[in-house]
């Protein structure tokens, strides 16, 4: 459980985006309104039946989506085809189905049976849901067998997808779904006789969705992003929808896997981490769909009751599951949080760790009989890069919080030890012949103590961000990983297969551990543009597949879902283009809780993009940044305006564009600031308020 304690301290790390040339607006607000992906209500409706899909004797079809007459499916004899049509809801959708009916007719024993199935992508959608809760349990708890049942009565009602059964153990319903398809036919299955019948006729006036999730409708945004490229500003929005969706209260008869509920967390809101699959708070997720949430609604409710859920579970020897704790504290400024649970922090970095740490190496070494420890329940042992570098990570965070809180000694501790174990890690598992990290174990049957000839981008990424290597070495690992893995679709999480052979890892994308490389390529002088190319393959991709606008869990060979109809494709670890937009293109970032220090350094280069704006959240109010490159044929160059808390402080960075002596006024006076040629900027240290910079040629 090595590397899942380590994203207990995990960082916020960020990305960006940007191509379509088009003149910033005057009305900022309004324009940004149109991307969001919210209903409108908490009662949704369907936007359509998908034509091809209607089989058998289905007579007005479109009725239960105008509702001005009602769709009618009628079979009377074995040879005829099960009459079946198809409901879309236009995206993915999450919460409970109710159907409208107006009556029915029965031509044999039993009620005109219905079976629903229910699936995200029409790749999908057979006669079973891609996925239902059901699925995953056993004994009692196991109500369906792929699709929900209904004994449709000869009146006018309104049925509800409720979690249960009509009668007994017969006609069952598995109740909340994920989907955005869903399929109606007429057919009963066997164990339901003689309740129902796969005769008769049955008439539905129309459907509807009682969304679930988090509503986020324009008014609840606290904070917002757009830039020049519609496509980029777009998928910011779809990764606030896709954590949306997994926000929602915690209730044992809807999380998955089954047996998987906390009573201490029962109804609280929480953040899952998927709609239709995973709902559970697998909290190392958090390290992505967390940030999404705080820089999006400034809801940190969810989070927190996970978090101090955790902390109340820690294990004697000090290991806690998975959390972003520190994130908490620096975005929310809840301070008082990290005085209550400091001593949690305290016992897995200083007991938990070192009691798991090699002294002949100096690294965090994992044994085989720990089981799987991370994410993709990875089969590796060792001094693996990942969990080494989380950990030096979780060390320099944790040391920055000590620091801003006055633990003066916990910060001085930590920040020794990233450094000893950083170095320790460059030493041992660094492989000069490529430029990247071994991932650190060694290969299926290999000998305690050798290097496996394979790399692992969580690894590497995960180095660079937390300072293990320099911006040369930075670079050599990130143009490896660009030759080696880059697919249509993003880029792959290993070099090769070699651990796990039929899984063809080296074709395999997690949107999840690219957001660390696209952050690291962001945090690396000159990588801007690869990672903006990384940025429109991966997201790109998944914006333009069906379900559409939400984030797949993770992406197979020829850009297909990786497990199948098992997957999630709306899950938040996925959901790293929120954050890494608003922390590098608008440039935003905490410094100390609660942006009472900040930086403001955007990424203006690299990109295509002409102008960005948005506002972050912060406890005592928002961040404002407004940047646009202007005609340089007048002199004029760039502009950027920041508009940041009264009685705070920060870094502004701003770019110098290539100019070897650019002109550079703050609030309409000259300044000269110190400048960093490598990374493109000069910066100054300016007071909270509203100032203006601008660069000319």
């Amino acid at each position: 459980m090595v590397s899942n304690t380590l994203f207990m301290l995990y960082a916020g790390l960020m990305l960006l985006g940007g191509v379509r040339a088009e003149k910033a607006e005057t009305d900022k607000e309004a324009r940004w309104h149109r991307f969001a992906r919210s209903p409108v209500s908490k009662v949704v409706r369907p936007i359509g039946i998908v034509s091809d899909s209607t089989i058998g004797n289905v007579s007005n079809p479109n009725g239960l989506i105008d509702r001005r007459s009602p769709t009618v499916l009628s079979r009377s004899n074995e040879d005829d085809l099960l009459p079946t049509v198809v409901v879309d809801f236009g995206q993915n959708m999450v919460g409970i189905l109710s159907i409208e009916f107006s009556g029915s007719q029965n031509t044999s024993i039993g009620l005109p049976g219905l079976r629903l199935a229910f699936s995200e992508t029409m790749e999908y959608l057979t006669n079973r849901s891609d996925f239902t809760r059901s699925d995953n349990a056993s004994g009692d708890e196991k109500l369906t067998n792929g699709t929900d049942q209904v004994a449709v009565k000869d009146t006018n009602y309104i049925w509800t997808d409720l979690h249960g059964c009509e009668d007994s153990t017969k006609v069952c319903s598995d109740g909340l779904h994920g989907f955005r398809y869903v399929k109606i036919r007429l057919e009963a299955i066997a164990s339901d006789a003689p309740y129902t019948s796969s005769f008769g006729s049955v008439s539905i006036s129309g459907l509807s969705l009682e969304w679930s999730a988090y509503l986020g409708s324009p008014d609840t945004f606290t904070g917002w992003f757009e830039c020049s490229d519609d496509e980029l500003t777009q998928w910011w929005y779809d990764g606030v929808y896709t954590v949306d969706m997994g926000t929602d209260v915690f209730l044992a008869n809807e999380t998955e896997p089954r047996g998987a509920s906390s009573p201490t967390l029962e109804g609280k809101q929480v953040l899952f981490d998927g709609a239709k699959r995973d709902r559970d708070p697998y909290v190392g997720d958090l390290a992505v769909a967390a940030l999404t949430s705080y820089l999006s609604h400034d809801f940190a409710e969810s989070t927190r009751n996970v978090l101090e859920d955790l902390a109340l579970h820690q294990r004697d020897d000090g290991w806690i599951p998975p959390a972003s704790i520190i994130d908490l504290v620096m975005y929310t400024g809840n301070t008082s949080y990290a005085e209550t649970y400091w001593d949690t922090l305290i016992r897995v970095l200083d007991e938990y760790y070192p009691s798991n740490t090699n002294n002949a190496t100096g690294l965090l070494d994992k044994t085989a009989d720990m089981g799987y420890g991370d994410y993709a329940f990875l089969p590796r042992s060792g001094p693996v890069t990942y969990y080494n570098a989380l950990y030096v990570h979780a060390l320099s965070y944790a040391s920055q919080l000590a620091e801003s809180l006055g633990r003066d000694d916990d910060a001085s501790r930590w920040s020794s030890r990233a450094a000893a174990v950083g170095n320790a890690l460059m030493s041992r598992n660094f492989d000069g012949s490529v430029g990247a990290f071994y991932d650190g174990g060694p290969c299926p049957g290999g000998g305690t103590g050798t290097l496996c000839n394979v790399h692992a981008q969580d690894g590497n990424a995960i180095a660079i961000l937390a300072g293990v290597t320099d911006d040369k070495t930075s670079a050599e690992i990130l143009d490896y990983w660009q030759n080696a893995t880059s697919q249509a679709y993003g880029n792959a999480f290993y070099d090769s297969s070699v651990l796990s052979p039929g899984d063809q890892f080296n074709y395999r994308v997690y949107a999840f551990i690219s957001y660390f490389e696209i952050a690291a390529r962001f945090a690396t002088p000159g990588k801007a543009s690869s990672a903006f190319d990384e940025i429109r393959r991966l997201y790109g991709w998944m914006a333009t597949h069906d379900p559409r606008i939400t984030m797949w869990e993770g992406i197979g060979p020829n850009g297909t879902a990786y497990e199948g109809a098992f997957t999630s494709m709306a899950h938040g670890w996925s959901t790293g283009i929120v954050p890494l937009l608003t922390s590098y293109v608008l440039g935003v970032k905490p410094q100390t809780p609660g942006f009472q220090t900040w930086q403001i350094c955007p990424v203006v280069d690299g990109g295509g993009l002409t102008w960005a704006r948005g506002e972050v959240p912060t406890p005592g109010g928002k961040i404002g940044v407004s940047w646009e490159r202007k005609d340089a044929q007048s002199g004029l160059m760039f502009v950027l305006e920041t508009e940041t808390l009264e009685g705070s402080s920060g870094i502004v960075c701003v770019p110098t564009l290539g100019l070897e002596d650019p002109k550079i006024y703050m609030d309409g006076m000259p300044v000269t600031l110190s400048r960093d040629r490598i990374a493109g900027w000069m910066s100054v240290n300016v007071s909270g308020g509203k100032h203006t910079f601008t660069v000319e040629s």
